[in-house]
């Protein structure tokens, strides 16, 4: 009896460790449209996190819990020994099978589909050089990092070099892709939070945490042909590109208000189609 009693303890505190080592989130949103000219519509949506944490591993499954079925949108592992990560993802987000041949004909991913699943396992190693950290992942790819005067550089040997930092109050990021650059900046003048991108993009926000105001001008796009890659991804164009599609420059006004209940009012008007969306939400 004593080693019976002694027993249901020691599975009683497994259970417990086990149990508080797992954190639940989500969120939930309704939202109503009046589109413009068009009819109106209204739209909702539900979302599940749960993150379960042992040691130095991680795993993290996202759930889609709105409509008849509740659906996995994510699973996926983390876990490092030393200077080693080993990162797994093991859900396919695919939706179906392509070929080369129809690939990027719609807007999708190129070879995306069942046949390419894009779960895997990558591992990769970091160790420190002096001020600087250098890692290697599965695939080859050599990644070297590090913060010098409060500038962040990380350039790898797949063409991607990114710096980042703050100078004189402004934040900066360039990112060079092979040979193709893309610019942030950011700062803050009489408590307005001011954004600038390389595609002409800018945002600014008034007001404090809880009440603020979002007026943002979003830029023209051009349109952009698929480039074709291949199921490995090993060619020039890598796994591929997606189609661009055309679109005209507009603007947007959010204003977002919390609510003592704990939800989220939020008011968007956009000059796109000339509609209003009301959304209430909530996070746990």
């Amino acid at each position: 009896m004593k080693k019976l009693i002694a027993l249901f303890a020691v599975s009683a505190v497994a259970s417990t460790s086990a149990v508080a080592a797992i954190a639940l989130s989500g969120s939930a949103s309704v939202s109503y449209d009046d589109n413009g000219s068009k009819a109106s519509s209204t739209s909702y949506d539900a979302d599940l996190s749960v993150v379960g944490t042992a040691g130095t591993t991680t795993v993290t499954i996202g759930m889609d819990v709105d409509g008849a079925n509740a659906a996995i949108t994510s699973a996926a592992m983390a876990t490092t020994i030393g200077p080693v990560t080993i990162a797994a993802d093991m859900h396919n987000e695919d939706s179906g099978d392509m070929t080369a041949t129809t690939a990027g004909t719609a807007g999708e991913q190129v070879f995306d589909g069942t046949a390419a699943s894009d779960t895997g396992v990558t591992i990769s190693v970091d160790a420190p050089i002096g001020d600087a950290t250098v890692g290697v992942d599965d695939s080859g790819v050599l990644t070297v990092s590090g913060t010098w005067s409060g500038i962040t550089m990380t350039s790898s040997t797949d063409d991607v070099t990114t710096v980042a930092g703050s100078i004189a109050g402004m934040d900066v990021s360039v990112t060079n892709d092979a040979g193709a650059t893309e610019w942030s900046l950011g700062t803050t003048v009489s408590g307005v939070a001011l954004t600038l991108g390389s595609d002409q993009a800018v945002t600014a926000t008034f007001g404090l945490a809880g009440n603020t105001m979002v007026v943002s001008a979003v830029p023209a796009v051009a349109a952009k042909a698929a480039v074709t890659g291949n199921s490995a991804g090993t060619g020039t164009a890598g796994y591929g590109k997606r189609i661009t599609n055309s679109a005209a420059s507009y603007s947007t006004v959010a204003i977002s208000r919390s609510l003592t209940s704990g939800a989220t009012l939020a008011a968007t008007y956009s000059t796109s189609d000339d509609s209003l969306t009301l959304k209430a939400s909530v996070a746990f």
